[in-house]
């Protein structure tokens, strides 16, 4: 009997069962499709060996004049600017108290210091700076007490505790002669309170958009002041402009160095007194120079937000927001929904989200200069981070389907929509987050699965492959290649990562392994009438790009004799027959013994420094009777 040649569709199929999928993928990790045919995606490796403080979940690359290189990076602790692998710590100032506002007590033994301000205003994890503080007479000496620290624990409205440390940050316990209070010359200062790297919401009647969900089904709270911090943030020049959702407003200048922090909008030199000062995102329209601050407080109701109000200042006048005949300043305001949910610029136009809609703000000129009107209704986003834009084409995710604009909106068929839908922790759904990889033409969405309160998921659509496919990674931000030559993201481990760069995964030292698979339907041997017996694969792999010695994958062949059940299950060991075998670039065949109606393939690697892409492996099957 002639060899079999196996040829697939591309891209994984989970919205019927394996049976019905004959001819296709039905399970995969950590590949991708390129011309029709699997192969392993691509490692990475750390940028530098330096960390930050918390969760990161927005990034943004920028050049300065002077041609240096930049990263914006915001966390759920920090906002820092990174350079060349160091971070510089520019998260703004909430409040200086004045000298002597700020004491101190110890407990002999003890390394927790008592600080005492009235009306502090912190949460536990907030970041205070002490300086001109005296000892306090035994260990606790005057450099102890004057550095950085991050709040342990709130007492009070007036008291919370520290930790006190030595320079190179090590505990330091107070002794019997610690009795001083600082003295009269203490100034705090308090960094913007922190926020959380996990939502914590409530459920009920009431909450979330009506008829969202099904009736009687609790919906998380979207309103709490437990939520996720999200920052957002926008080149205006080589400066930045920062937001963090629901909250202020603020100015990083780059003239000012990389010491320097950034400092509410309205504090700026020439600020009009009727500047945003909270706001949902902010975004500088790249074609006409506007500061536009989405969900946002009205210039005659400052502090008060409005979720559904658009302002936007003056044409190259960020410290312009008052609406006059002589400038551009103005507003808008979206009547569909109950908040705007996000926003994203296109090279035409700006595409707002709210909770029901979706709306397109385009620049007019003046008098008007921004008009704005309604391309969908009953259109979802699932998170602030769940839209972005590629090649004037906007993608998203929505709260059940994923969506594409181009002109128009479409609802894009996605075979793998239960597999992801079906295992998804919706309570975590605000760190769901939109990447492009555009050197592979994919769009990637990371979320949490039912199992994890942290991101460990992503979900692949390659517009090039019209493919989808999916996979197992943690990732908090993504950004593409751009002024880097690689796209690069961060990891829970407090670092960047560039990816598609090696072969292994470089969040261990050493590099470790990446363990990749990719799993056929069931394939009929013949009508699936008689059973057939298979002596022999010849495989078709390519080692292109391995570093390895000798570079293998393991092609594991599967029969059974009934579709009834599935193989992937520990119970169908009995219909199942099973043939591992490791091919490496030399195989020429590989015999087997192995009988059944229909067949499944899978190809896998968990071996450093190998890189494979599949081709057409063959068959040699034998008919062997229907019994």
């Amino acid at each position: 009997m002639p060899l079999t040649k196996l040829q697939f569709r591309p891209g994984v199929n989970r919205e019927t069962t394996s049976y019905t999928n004959e001819g296709g993928w039905f399970d995969g990790d950590k590949i991708r499709f390129r011309f029709g045919v699997p192969e392993k995606i691509g490692g990475w490796e750390r940028v530098s060996q330096n960390t930050f403080l918390g969760t990161c979940r927005a990034l943004i690359p920028f050049v300065a004049l002077d041609g240096s290189q930049y990263m914006g990076l915001g966390t759920n602790l920090k906002y820092y600017i990174e350079e060349g692998g160091a971070y510089y710590d520019i998260t703004p100032v909430r409040a200086t108290t004045a000298a002597g506002d700020v004491t101190f007590s110890a407990s002999n033994g003890s390394s927790t210091l008592t600080v005492a301000d009235a009306a502090h205003g912190a949460v536990t994890n907030d970041f205070v700076t002490f300086s001109g503080a005296a000892s306090l007479g035994g260990n606790i000496t005057a450099a102890v007490l004057n550095q950085e620290y991050q709040i342990s624990g709130v007492v009070n409205d007036n008291s919370y505790t520290i930790v006190a440390k030595d320079t190179s940050g090590g505990s330091v316990d107070a002794n019997s002669s610690d009795t001083g209070n600082g003295g009269s010359s203490v100034v705090g200062t308090y960094q913007i309170n922190v926020g959380l790297d996990t939502s914590v919401s409530g459920t009920g009647w009431g909450v979330g958009t009506w008829g969202r969900l099904g009736w009687g089904d609790a919906d998380a709270a979207a309103g709490t002041t437990t939520v996720l911090r999200i920052w957002s943030h926008d080149n205006f020049g080589e400066d930045l402009i920062i937001n963090v959702r629901d909250a202020g407003i603020y100015y990083w200048d780059k003239s000012s160095g990389l010491s320097a922090r950034a400092v509410e909008l309205s504090s700026l030199a020439g600020a009009d007194g009727t500047t945003p000062t909270i706001a949902k995102q902010v975004l500088v329209s790249d074609r006409d120079r506007h500061i536009i601050a989405f969900g946002c407080d009205p210039e005659n109701n400052l502090g008060v937000q409005d979720p559904l109000l658009i302002r936007f200042s003056g044409q190259e006048a960020p410290t312009t927001w008052q609406s006059l005949p002589n400038n551009t300043a103005g507003d808008l305001r979206i009547g569909s929904g109950s908040e705007i949910v996000c926003a994203v610029e296109t090279r035409q136009q700006v595409l707002v989200f709210t909770d029901v809609s979706l709306h397109a703000m385009q620049f007019l000129g003046p008098p008007f200069t921004f008009g704005i009107n309604m391309l969908s209704e009953n259109i979802t986003v699932i998170s602030p981070l769940a839209a972005i834009a590629h090649d004037d084409v906007v993608y998203w995710m929505g709260f059940e389907e994923f969506y594409a604009y181009g002109g128009q909106v479409q609802r894009l068929p996605c075979s793998v929509r239960s597999y992801v839908f079906d295992d998804f922790n919706r309570q975590q759904k605000e760190k769901v987050f939109a990447a492009v990889n555009s050197a592979y033409s994919e769009v990637w969405w990371f979320y949490p699965s039912s199992a994890s309160s942290e991101v460990d998921r992503y979900v692949v659509w390659n517009f090039q492959e019209q493919a989808w496919y999916y996979g197992t990674l943690t990732r908090t931000a993504w950004v593409d290649r751009g002024i880097n030559d690689f796209p690069i993201a961060t990891f829970t481990d407090g670092r960047q990562y560039f990816h598609e760069i090696g072969l292994d995964d470089g969040t261990t030292v050493p590099e470790s392994a990446i363990s990749a698979y990719i799993e056929s339907s069931q394939i009929d041997i013949g009508e699936g009438e008689q059973f057939a017996f298979i002596r022999r694969i010849i495989p078709d792999v390519t080692f292109e790009n391995s570093t390895a010695a000798s570079p293998s994958v393991v092609f594991t062949t599967q029969v059974r004799n009934f579709p009834g059940g599935n193989y992937l299950h520990s119970d169908a060991a009995t219909t199942t027959r099973t043939a591992t075998t490791p091919v490496e670039q030399f195989t020429e065949q590989v015999h087997l013994r192995l009988r059944g109606r229909s067949f499944a393939m899978k190809i896998s690697s968990d071996a450093s420094q190998v890189q494979w892409r599949l081709g057409s492996p063959r068959l040699d099957i034998r008919p062997d009777g229907r019994r």
